[in-house]
C-alpha cells in the first residue's frame, strides 16, 4: 500500500490522472472515455486513500486485497492508476490498444501486473469477486461494475450468493453514471431502485457522490468495517466527468477524439 495522501494531493491527482488517461485514449484512436472519466475518483480513493492493501513491488503478496474491474472497457483509467501506483511506467500507456501492447482494450491478467482477472464480457466480475472473497476471507475484495451491468442476470445470481455466504469482506462499487453504449440507462433498461433491490438481497447499501473525495473516503471506510454482510457502494457519477463537452452524453461512451477535441478537453479539464 502506498502512503495515504492528504485530500489536497488526492484532488490534484484527479486532474493529473484524468489528463494522462485522456492522452492514452487519444493516442489509441479508440477507447472508452465516459466511464474512464466517471470512475477515476473511485479508483484514486481505493489506491491512494488508504483503502486497498497492495504492494507493486510484490504484486502477488498473499495479504493483498483484490480489486476486480468488471467493466473492463474502462481499463484506461485503471492502467493510469496502476502506473501511478508503481506497477509500470506511465509513458507505456500511450501504446494503449496498439498491436502487441500489453495495454489492451480490456485488461488481461496474463499480460499485466496488478490485474487480478481478465475482463471482457460484462456482468461477470461480481461472480469472480464472490469466489475470491470466499477463498480469501481475511482479505477484502473490491469489484467495480458499471450501472449498465446491473441489467445482467448473472449480477443478481452473484448477489444472492454473496448474501447467502455472509461475505463481509466483499465490497461492490457501482459507477452509476446513468449511460451505456446505446443511450441513457433509463431508456434502454431501467435499473432503479438499486438501493431497494440490494437491500432486498440482504446487502448493506451505501450511497455516495462519486466525485466527492472526502465523502468517498468516509463511505469506503464504512464499507471495510462491515461484518457478515456484503456491501454495495452506489457511486453517483457523471459520465465523462471533467470533460465538459462529453459530460452526461451517451455518444462519448466510446468515441474517437479529434486533435481539436483533445486539446479542448485538456484545456477545460476540471474537478
Amino acid at each position: 500500500m502506498t502512503d495515504i495522501l492528504p485530500l489536497s494531493e488526492l484532488t490534484k491527482k484527479t486532474i493529473t490522472l484524468r489528463k494522462k488517461t485522456l492522452r492514452a485514449i487519444y493516442c489509441s484512436g479508440s477507447a472508452h472515455l465516459a466511464g474512464s472519466m466517471s470512475s477515476m475518483d473511485l479508483l484514486i480513493i481505493l489506491y491512494f486513500g488508504g483503502i486497498l492493501r497492495y504492494d507493486p513491488k510484490n504484486p502477488n503478496w498473499e495479504k493483498r486485497d483484490r480489486f476486480i474491474l468488471s467493466c473492463g472497457h474502462i481499463c484506461p483509467a485503471l492502467y493510469t492508476v496502476l502506473a501511478e501506483a508503481g506497477y509500470y511506467c506511465a509513458p507505456e500507456l500511450n501504446n494503449l490498444r496498439k498491436l502487441g501492447s500489453p495495454f489492451q482494450g480490456h485488461p488481461d491478467k496474463e499480460k499485466l501486473l496488478g490485474i487480478e482477472t481478465t475482463a471482457g464480457s460484462l456482468g461477470q466480475g461480481l461472480s469472480v469477486a464472490v469466489g475470491m472473497a470466499l477463498a480469501q476471507p481475511k482479505n477484502h475484495v473490491f469489484v467495480l461494475t458499471s450501472d449498465g451491468e446491473q441489467q445482467e442476470g448473472q449480477i443478481w445470481e452473484a448477489a444472492m450468493a454473496a448474501a447467502k455466504f455472509d461475505l463481509g469482506n466483499l465490497v461492490l462499487i457501482i459507477d452509476n453514471n446513468k449511460i451505456q453504449i446505446d443511450g441513457k440507462i433509463e431508456k434502454i433498461m431501467p435499473i432503479e431502485s438499486l438501493k431497494r433491490k440490494y437491500e432486498a438481497f440482504n446487502w448493506q447499501v451505501l450511497d455516495a457522490n462519486g466525485h466527492d473525495l472526502r465523502k468517498l473516503s468516509f463511505v469506503f471506510r464504512r464499507a471495510i468495517e462491515a461484518k457478515n454482510q456484503p456491501v454495495v457502494i452506489i457511486a453517483n457519477t457523471v459520465a465523462g466527468k471533467g470533460v465538459p463537452f462529453a459530460e452526461g452524453k451517451p455518444e462519448w461512451h466510446q468515441k474517437t477524439m479529434t486533435e481539436k477535441e483533445y486539446q479542448k478537453a485538456l484545456t477545460n479539464l476540471r474537478v
